[in-house]
C-alpha cells in the first residue's frame, strides 16, 4: 500500500483502489471498466462468491474475499440472490482463470463485465484485510482502465467526500417496486428449484423486501408457507389488505436507523396485530428499533460464513453465515425483549425474542447461501407459529 501523493502505476497494473485515508492498492483489473466509490469491506467465505456479489446487503460496497481463488467456478443462473449484482465490484487475490465445473454458464470476469462490476486482482488481501480490521471499514474507489492511466488525485477526493453508510438509507434503492407472489422452493442437484407456495390452504406470510435474497423466500415456501412480497415502504393497512398469517422483515443495506424513519412505525403496528414476526438482519436491526432498542454501525462488521454463534437458552453453538455493518445493542433491549443469540467472536447481539408478542429476530443469515445450515430451523420454527 502507497500513499496517493505522486504514486506511479506499477507496470501491468490496470485497476487501482483509492482509501479515503490516502492508500493507493493497485490491481490488475477485470470485469467493467471504470470507477465506482463505496464502503471496503471483506468475507471471509470459501465459496459463494456469486451469491454474495448479488446479495442486496452489499449495495454500495466493495467486497475483499479473504479466500485467495475467487472465479475458478465460474457463473452461472441459477445461484444469484437478486436479478442483478449489487456489490460495487470486488478485490481478489489470485487472477480470475477461467472456470472449472460442470454448472458454469460463463467465466466470472465476462459474468463481472457484463453486469457492469468492476474486479481487481493481484491485490495483497490479506494485508487489506487487517487494515480494516486495525482502522476499521473505510471508504474507498475502486477503478478499472485498459490503458492504466488513473488520476489519483480525482479517485481520492471522490472516496473522501462519499458520506459513508451511516445515515444512508438504502433499503428503498433494492427493494421490489410492487407486490409479488413468490412461488420457487429449495434448489436440488439435477432438477433446478423445486415448485413451492402457491396452495392458498398454506399459512400465509407477508414479507417485506429491503432487500431479500432470494433464498430467504425459498426457505419460507419449503417450510410450508405461502408468501406474498411488498416494497420496503409498504404500508401496515397495504400489508393488512393481503390477510396475512404472519409477517416477515428481509435482510438489506444501509443504516437501519435510516430505514427505520418510515418502516419503524409499521413494524410496530405488526406488533400491536399480535400476529407472529420474524425478521432476518435489517429485519432484526429495525424489529430492535421498534421495540425501543438502539442500533450502530460496527467497527469492521462480520461478513462471512463461519461466525459461531450462541443460543443462550440451551447453550448451542451454531455457525451461521452474516453480512452487517450494523449491530443491535444487547444493553439497549427493553424489558420485553430478550437477548436470545450472542456472537461468541466479539459478543454482540445477535437474535432477540419478544417476551408479549409472537416475534422473533436473528441477525445472521439462516438461509445461508452461501455458507451452513446449522439454522435453518428457524423458517420452520415461524410457519408453525402460523397455525
Amino acid at each position: 500500500m502507497a500513499d496517493a501523493t505522486n504514486t506511479p502505476a506499477p507496470q501491468g497494473a490496470t485497476g487501482v483502489l483509492v482509501l479515503a485515508d490516502g492508500s493507493v492498492i493497485w490491481g490488475r483489473g477485470f470485469g467493467a471498466e471504470g470507477a465506482a466509490v463505496g464502503e471496503v469491506c471483506f468475507n471471509t467465505a470459501m465459496t459463494g462468491y456469486q451469491e454474495i456479489m448479488t446479495d442486496p446487503s452489499y449495495a454500495r460496497q466493495i467486497v475483499t474475499f479473504t479466500f485467495p481463488h475467487i472465479g475458478n467456478v465460474g457463473a452461472n443462473h441459477e445461484d444469484l440472490e437478486a436479478d442483478n449484482p449489487h456489490a460495487l465490484g470486488c478485490l481478489v487475490r489470485e487472477d480470475v482463470t477461467g472456470p472449472s465445473n460442470f454448472r458454469a454458464a460463463q467465466g466470472f470476469a465476462e459474468w463481472m463485465k457484463a453486469n457492469g462490476r468492476i474486479g481487481l486482482s493481484g491485490v495483497d488481501t490479506r494485508a487489506l484485510t487487517r487494515k480494516i480490521r486495525m482502522a476499521g471499514a473505510p471508504n474507498g474507489v475502486i477503478a478499472h482502465h485498459a490503458d492504466g492511466i488513473f488520476d489519483i488525485d480525482v479517485l481520492l477526493a471522490e472516496a473522501r467526500a462519499w458520506p459513508g453508510l451511516e445515515g444512508m438509507d438504502l433499503a428503498r434503492e433494492v427493494s421490489c417496486r410492487q407486490m409479488m407472489r413468490w412461488s420457487g422452493g429449495l434448489w436440488r442437484l439435477g432438477s433446478g428449484y423445486e415448485e413451492r407456495g402457491g396452495d392458498a390452504t398454506l399459512p400465509h406470510v407477508v414479507a417485506i423486501d429491503y432487500g431479500a435474497k432470494r433464498n430467504i423466500y425459498r426457505n419460507l415456501a419449503a417450510a410450508g408457507a405461502r408468501v406474498t412480497v411488498l416494497p420496503a415502504n409498504s404500508t401496515f393497512d397495504e400489508a393488512m389488505a393481503h390477510d396475512p398469517d404472519g409477517f416477515f422483515l428481509s435482510n438489506g443495506p444501509g443504516d437501519p436507523a435510516a430505514t427505520g424513519v418510515y418502516a419503524v412505525p409499521v413494524i410496530q403496528r405488526m406488533l400491536e396485530s399480535g400476529k407472529p414476526l420474524f425478521g432476518i438482519c435489517l429485519g432484526h436491526q429495525l424489529l430492535g428499533l421498534a421495540v425501543g432498542a438502539k442500533t450502530a454501525k460496527m467497527h469492521q462488521g462480520h461478513r462471512g460464513a463461519n461466525h459461531p454463534v450462541k443460543r443462550l437458552s440451551d447453550g448451542r453453538v451454531e455457525i451461521t453465515s452474516m453480512n452487517h455493518g450494523f449491530a443491535v445493542e444487547g444493553a439497549s433491549l427493553p424489558a420485553n425483549a430478550r437477548e436470545s443469540h450472542v456472537s461468541l467472536f466479539d459478543g454482540s447481539n445477535c437474535g432477540i425474542e419478544l417476551t408479549d408478542r409472537p416475534a422473533f429476530s436473528v441477525q445472521y443469515h439462516p438461509e445461508a447461501s452461501p455458507g451452513p445450515q446449522d439454522s435453518t430451523y428457524l423458517f420452520g420454527k415461524f410457519v408453525g407459529m402460523l397455525g
